[in-house]
């Protein structure tokens, strides 16, 4: 699936967007498997209360399933005005 970085989050890992293979079942269980591979990931990933994740260009929850997603996007929560 693609995993697509936004704002901050991408600046901290250094990718804009990867493909990644995962055995996850649920977004958290990707979120794991990301901050297990390298300090960069675990930094951006450190305080999953300042980010927001959509699942196909939809907002989710971080418990949501993955099955039949092709794109997971993380960035920070955005403010209107």
């Amino acid at each position: 699936m693609d995993v697509l970085y936004f704002a901050w989050v991408r600046e901290r890992i250094g990718l804009p967007k990867e493909t990644v293979e995962t055995s996850a079942v649920t977004v958290a269980e990707l979120v794991e498997e990301l901050k297990a591979r390298e300090e960069r990931y675990a930094a951006a990933f450190a305080d999953l209360s300042a980010l927001r994740v959509a699942l196909d260009q939809e907002l989710a929850e971080f418990d949501a399933p993955l099955e039949g997603v092709r794109e997971v996007a993380f960035f920070p929560p955005m403010t209107g005005g």
